[in-house]
């Protein structure tokens, strides 16, 4: 029998439900078998392998779910999209100088994501941003002294200066960026001090302000930066000091995520008249700094909007290019080196949450008795009456009715006048109601106001493997959405609505924003759960932010990671993996000693042998249950 009879739906249906083609860029997709897959530019094409093979692989070396999934491919292609739009826009406008990618080492912090920019970045001379110690001290050991820039951003002491002025003398070029006034005197002395004339490059508050979740670090008002009179005295004292030879860099950053390509090119702007003003001056320059801002399209939707942007790559890179070519030009001011700190951009694809789906919870009533039991209270009766009478001429009134009589039967259970067993019936009458309406207010031409959020009250709720607060922390904390969708069973329909709930004790540990064509539902389609089948759930775009901000609500923790290379030939290599943190690894983290807890446990079972409750061989066990859980992987384990 043809199976395309007894079940219609293709992957295709599914693509275009769930947005892959548009917010894949190129990367996610597919295949015939309904499962997800992500592609690797090669040097005769792309070579995809399905999510469900890799998730195998992993599982078959040990790794658990939840975990970070990491395609080191997809970092190292989209440095190359980047560079290269840059260098196409230079070539094609006839631009005089060059560009250079700084990755902004705050976007994510981990070693792996680090070490493989700085590795395949070198080709494009593709330097760190630093805006600490630590990240300045992971940049210098990261880098070698080869010409790329480390741009040193944030509060600077001596220290900090100190690393980076002595650094320069093995090569590095640390350019250290003035955010407030305070630093140029620091900077100052430290250099007259060692004999080191240090790179200085000025950040500028730009009036320019932007769209997007991140706008306050945009115009007048944002913390960091000087402001046209800081300015001045900052030129002011480097030509007392005989330094304005050292300031070579503008730098601004007006937020990131950027969604309007307008306000990038009205950024540019305002920042190359401070350019042209700085020469004038008689500083050195050379380096234009446009700070981040390059927006990830999570939505796919290609729209001046939060989670996404109205501009292709190749636009920024040409607006930007022509823009300071523009400017410039007519005060015969030879072109900069245009830097750029795309951090989001450069990361977020590589990156995959994976967690499987634990338990679900439906909204929908029990089977009903054809008739009401004796001694039922009148508004069960009621409520019956009007899940009977549903009609599509009077669903605004039945759900009215129905709403009411569920709140009255709820005040007198209070008052010990209805049993449990009568308000079980009470809610499933409602539940049948509300479906029913729902159901028939989707087939009517104009749904009541009231009843668009039915649907959503009666979704289901899907409880997954993870911690909102761990692994994606922008979804709790600033509404961020990300793209969301099962990894596998795209030949079938997804026939549920659900939201995704976490396993911390919260109720803020949940995923009720999702993507759509052009805004936000609250609901995502998913499939029935099987019995004894996994049912795996990707977050996909998660590589910037999520890991460095992620925290320890109830003490679950850091999740395994995988980091994989597609080959060629289409198979994959593990090249490196950490497994989750254990139990004891995140009580160490607030400051408990996992092994003088269990000395203590193992003193309360040796006293609970002593008073005759367990025996000494049955202490042995539970003291070897506390070790194997302190030992053990955070999240729930089959």
């Amino acid at each position: 029998m043809n199976n395309q009879l007894l079940d219609p739906w293709s992957p295709e249906q599914s693509a275009d439900l769930y947005g892959i083609k548009e917010w894949g860029a190129g990367y996610f997709s597919l295949n015939a078998d309904g499962e997800v897959t992500v592609s690797a530019p090669g040097a005769e094409g792309d070579i995809t392998v399905s999510l469900m093979e890799i998730v195998s692989g992993i599982r078959q070396r040990g790794l658990p779910l939840p975990a970070i999934l990491r395609i080191e491919n997809l970092l190292d292609a989209q440095i190359v999209r980047l560079n290269e739009a840059f260098n196409s826009a230079i070539e094609s406008l006839g631009y005089q100088g060059e560009y250079r990618g700084v990755f902004p080492i705050k976007v994510n912090q981990q070693a792996q994501v680090v070490e493989e920019v700085a590795q395949f970045g070198a080709r494009y001379r593709h330097g760190l941003e630093a805006g600490s110690k630590a990240e300045l001290i992971i940049a210098l050991s990261t880098l070698k002294p080869d010409g790329r820039l480390i741009i040193c951003n944030g509060y600077k002491d001596e220290e900090f200066i100190d690393l980076g002025l002595r650094a320069q003398r093995l090569g590095y070029r640390c350019v250290f960026v003035i955010e407030t006034p305070t630093e140029l005197p620091i900077l100052i002395e430290r250099s007259q001090t060692l004999g080191i004339r240090p790179m200085i490059g000025v950040r500028v508050k730009l009036s320019s302000k932007v769209s997007g979740l991140w706008n306050k670090t945009s115009g007048d008002r944002s913390i960091f930066g000087l402001t046209t009179n800081q300015l001045v005295a900052v030129l002011d004292t480097l030509k007392s000091n005989d330094m304005l030879d050292c300031l070579q860099l503008l730098h601004y950053h007006l937020g990131s995520q950027i969604p309007n390509i307008r306000d990038i090119r009205n950024g540019v702007m305002e920042a190359c008249r401070y350019y042209v003003d700085l020469v004038k001056e008689g500083a050195a320059m050379g380096y234009l700094d446009l700070g981040g801002g390059l927006a990830v399209d999570y939505t796919g939707a290609s729209i001046n909007q939060e989670h996404s942007k109205n501009y292709s790559l190749g636009e920024y890179c040409a607006d930007i290019i022509e823009v300071v070519m523009s400017t410039l030009d007519v005060h015969e001011i030879p072109h900069p080196t245009v830097v750029t700190e795309s951090g989001r951009a450069t990361v977020a694809y590589s990156s995959i949450l994976l967690f499987n789906i634990l338990d679900v919870t439906h909204f929908e009533p029990a089977e009903l008795p054809e008739a009401l039991p004796d001694q039922t209270h009148d508004l069960i009766h009621n409520l019956k009456e009007v899940l009977e009478g549903i009609t599509p001429n009077n669903l605004q009134e039945c759900y009215n009715d129905a709403i009411y009589y569920r709140d009255e039967i709820g005040e007198l259970f209070k008052r010990g006048q209805i049993n449990l067993r009568d308000r079980s019936l009470s809610e499933n009458l409602f539940l049948e109601a509300m479906q029913r309406i729902a159901a028939q207010a989707e087939q009517e031409e104009r749904m009541p106001v009231e009843l668009e959020g039915l649907r959503e009250y009666l979704a289901d709720i899907y409880y997954g493997n993870f911690s909102v607060f761990q692994s994606l922390p922008d979804i709790w904390a600033i509404d961020q959405v990300f793209p969301v969708m099962p990894i596998h069973r795209h030949g079938e329909e997804p026939t549920r609505e659900a939201i995704l709930a976490d396993i911390t004790c919260d109720c803020d540990g949940k995923i009720d924003r999702f993507i759509d064509t052009h805004e936000v539902r609250n609901t995502l389609p998913l499939h029935p759960l099987r019995e004894n089948e996994d049912y795996i759930i990707g977050v996909f775009l998660v590589g910037a932010y999520q890991e460095t901000l992620g925290d320890l609500h109830n003490l679950l923790g850091d999740t395994a990671v995988a980091s994989v290379r597609i080959n060629p030939d289409g198979s994959f290599d593990v090249m490196k993996e950490l497994d989750g943190d254990s139990i004891a690894d995140v009580l160490s983290y607030v400051e408990y000693s996992p092994q003088s807890l269990l000395e203590k446990f193992r003193s309360t079972a040796e006293q609970a042998v002593r008073a005759g409750k367990i025996s000494a061989a049955e202490r042995r066990e539970v003291v070897q249950s506390f070790y194997a859980s302190l030992h053990g992987y955070t999240y729930y384990e089959h």
